[in-house]
């Protein structure tokens, strides 16, 4: 069976009269992705407006960007989850030699708040908050030069299995300990078994940390591997 294209795709970001796209079920949304498994993502960014290349330079988010607007959601920065009680992720795949593919890179999940994170348990926390409801996305990554990437997988998400839910908290428990004894500072990729506590922004002197979901955790997460993460990362026991 074909797959859709950018030129046949259901006008997908037309909204109905007073409807607001945060408002959309994550299970609403898979449907509505699914659609597009097997559509090259880059002529669809330029029908839907999302730049991808400015100066010279790759807009790192355009994905992403260009199933938001797909769902009819505008460009945002917004900390609380994208469609109110649930979060989109996108990540980039890459094939191996034998034709299979791999977790290209970790997943950022949510940017850590130092004060917030030493005040919150797991239980109340922004972490716990994003990760209740999540629609993963997979997209093949070609090239440096992103002239093509097919969608290729997409999933719901959550914390329902009580040991990915128990060890989630034990590294987020662990991150927040190292965090008060040890200095904001200390926190760095080592750390966790599925999650880590990685810089993120400009440069090696960067000093803001944002929680990463593993590579092996994002390939379990899409179906991709059975097996969650290496358990003899560090987990400080």
């Amino acid at each position: 069976m074909a797959t859709p294209d950018a030129a046949t795709l259901p006008p997908s970001t037309t909204k109905q009269p007073n409807a607001d796209p945060r408002a959309l079920e994550p299970k609403a949304a898979v449907e509505k992705i699914r659609a597009l498994v097997g559509t090259d993502l880059r002529p669809l960014a330029d029908r839907l407006g999302v730049t991808v290349w400015k100066d010279g330079r790759v807009n790192k988010g355009w994905a992403g960007q260009t199933i938001e607007r797909y769902l009819g959601l505008p460009l945002n920065n917004w900390r609380e989850a994208d469609f109110r009680t649930w979060d989109l992720k996108l990540v980039a795949l890459k094939r191996r030699p034998d034709g299979t593919l791999q977790v290209k890179e970790t997943m950022a999940l949510t940017m850590i708040n130092s004060a917030d994170l030493q005040a919150r348990e797991f239980e109340d926390s922004h972490l716990l908050n994003k990760m209740r409801r999540l629609v993963v996305i997979g997209r093949v990554w070609e090239s440096t030069k992103e002239e093509s990437s097919r969608l290729v997988a997409v999933t719901q998400f959550d914390l329902s299995d009580p040991k990915i839910y128990a060890q989630v908290k034990a590294d987020y428990d662990y991150i927040r300990r190292t965090a008060k004894e040890k200095g904001f500072s200390s926190l760095n990729g080592r750390m966790g078994v599925l999650l880590q506590p990685r810089t993120k922004g400009a440069g090696n002197g960067s000093t803001t940390r944002a929680f990463y979901a593993r590579t092996a955790f994002v390939a379990y997460m899409l179906g991709l591997s059975r097996e969650t993460g290496d358990r003899k990362r560090e987990t400080g026991k």
